[in-house]
């Protein structure tokens, strides 16, 4: 029997360093498949799991939903008939919905010899706070079905802030294990242990909303919202659920501009520090600089990272969020 375990995270939650633990720490020795979906049009993250020998079947189309009840299905029929993998690791969209992703999973039981092992969330613990009050709906959803939450950057924090993430995130969901020990800290016992708790799979079914409902949405990534959306208010939608097509927007270019070190700087303060360009969740990009270089970048609301990159073949963008404007994301790349 595969094992399967759904690692969810908000955007920028760490998940996939949390992955590269799991994969290089906690699950050696066992046959792995990694399968990733990304909301956005271009997919960045992903490349430094083909270095590991680990099998990537990136799913760049559709909102989540879609792609849950299309062609998630196959994929993970397809790479279990393929590869006979231990354990495959599903890593959904940063705005999937945890309820949707396992309820997939489950389905696919009639036609594969699979069983969920774990389903495991991430949480940025200094913005959870933040991601809870102003997207309710998919980081509550996230949180509730979770059998482990992973608290990540604890070391970023004071143990009495600790404590309150902890609390906060005890009443979304009173069985998880909740790891909120650095991960650097933690021994491949200690993680195996509070990965292998689970809940109910009844639980999951709970906030069930028909599949069919997806297909009334477009895949263009561009929906109105209306008044009183998810954006501000979503913990206070309990008659309609809301779909990540619906909510968020994705914009995602390639560019063959060359930037400075002060273009670049001003892009990822821009970006992080204002709402001159919508409401930004998450931005990325891996981009090739004036002096020959190659950097990434990687951000969210108030913090950034720019490293050093190996060349791509163009330049790649990707922001996510609400509202965004596109004209002026197209003037801030000099696209």
């Amino acid at each position: 029997m595969t094992k399967v375990d759904i690692i969810s995270g908000f955007l920028g939650a760490g998940k996939t360093t949390f992955i590269k633990k799991l994969i290089h720490e906690v699950f050696t020795g066992e046959k792995l498949v990694l399968i990733e979906n990304e909301f956005g049009e271009i997919g960045i993250d992903g490349g430094f799991l083909k270095d590991a020998g680990i099998e990537i079947t990136e799913m760049n189309s559709g909102c989540i939903c879609c792609t849950l009840v299309g062609d998630f299905s196959k994929a993970l029929q397809k790479v279990i008939a393929e590869y006979h993998p231990d354990r495959v690791l599903i890593e959904p969209s940063g705005v999937g919905k945890l309820s949707d992703v396992s309820r997939a999973v489950e389905d696919v039981k009639k036609d594969a010899d699979i069983e969920i092992a774990g389903r495991i969330t991430v949480v940025d613990g200094k913005k959870a706070g933040m991601y809870l009050k102003n997207f309710g709906e998919f980081f509550e959803d996230q949180v509730k079905h979770a059998s482990a939450i992973v608290v990540s950057r604890t070391q970023m924090m004071t143990d009495e802030k600790i404590e309150e993430c902890v609390q906060m995130l005890r009443k979304e969901n009173a069985k998880a294990a909740i790891i909120s020990t650095q991960w650097e800290e933690l021994g491949k016992e200690a993680v195996m242990h509070a990965l292998e708790r689970r809940t109910e799979i009844g639980e999951l079914l709970e906030t069930h909303h028909g599949h069919e409902e997806c297909h009334e949405h477009g895949h263009d990534h561009h929906h109105h919202h209306g008044e009183g959306g998810c954006c501000g208010h979503g913990h206070h939608h309990e008659q309609h659920h809301h779909h990540a097509d619906e909510v968020f927007t994705s914009w995602g270019k390639e560019t063959a501009h060359k930037y400075t070190e002060e273009e670049l700087d001003y892009i990822v303060k821009a970006l992080s520090e204002t709402e001159a360009y919508g409401t930004i969740l998450r931005a990325k990009g891996i981009i090739a600089m004036e002096d020959g270089t190659w950097k990434q970048f990687d951000l969210v609301p108030e913090e950034h990272e720019i490293r050093n990159s190996q060349a791509d073949y163009t330049g790649l963008l990707c922001v996510i969020g609400t509202d965004l404007k596109e004209e002026e994301l197209l003037k801030l790349f000099h696209i």
